[in-house]
């Protein structure tokens, strides 16, 4: 989540790690527990209470942030941890998108948003199973403009500004995400087509 890559410095990561390592809950139960508010924010945005939606999706994205940072301070990290939380990820990511689709905003655009999310991150995983790309510095190559922190750091703000400033402000970042979600799938592509030779 969004949240998460601002927990990814030593420092921050310990402190997080200590805190909430004390109520004794597994690396995988928070990653699980991050899932609540998510649900919870999906139906919030069905009844169509925006405020409150960014606000419980903010705290899923903060709940799983605190799972690395346990997993890291516990020395608990495992293989399965790290597919599990890529797993919630993106049913997380889901459930806003669906959420927002019941909120109002443009079908088609709800679509291809989903559509370059998914493939963006289709085309890093695919990859690595294939062993195209194996290298740590290869994964962090393929990048692109808009990876998933940066698109939900999108979509949260066009929320805010949606609701406390100009409703098009949300429809608009949606827009944005979802061609940059596609652009970035595009170079992603591209970036294994020529690493595959």
């Amino acid at each position: 989540m969004v949240i998460k890559s601002k927990f990814e410095t030593d420092e921050i990561s310990t402190r997080i790690g200590l805190i909430f390592s004390e109520f004794g809950l597994s690396p995988d139960a928070w990653t699980l527990l991050s899932l609540v508010p998510a649900v919870l924010g999906f139906f919030a945005l069905v009844n169509n209470d925006l405020p409150l939606a960014l606000v419980l999706f903010l705290l899923s994205g903060f709940l799983d942030a605190v799972d690395g940072a346990v997993a890291k301070f516990t020395g608990t990290a495992t293989a399965f941890g790290a597919f599990l939380d890529g797993v919630v990820d993106r049913y997380v990511e889901i459930l806003l998108y669906l959420g927002l689709l019941f909120y109002g905003m443009a079908p088609m655009w709800i679509a291809i948003l989903i559509f370059g999310a998914m493939m963006t991150s289709y085309m890093r995983a695919y990859a690595d199973h294939r062993g195209v790309v194996t290298e740590p510095h290869m994964h962090k190559e393929m990048g692109g403009l808009l990876e998933r922190p940066e698109r939900l750091t999108l979509i949260y703000l066009g929320m805010f500004l949606g609701q406390y400033y100009q409703p098009d402000f949300l429809q608009f970042s949606v827009i944005m995400a979802g061609i940059l979600a596609n652009l970035t799938a595009i170079q992603r592509f591209y970036y294994v087509v020529e690493n595959a030779r």
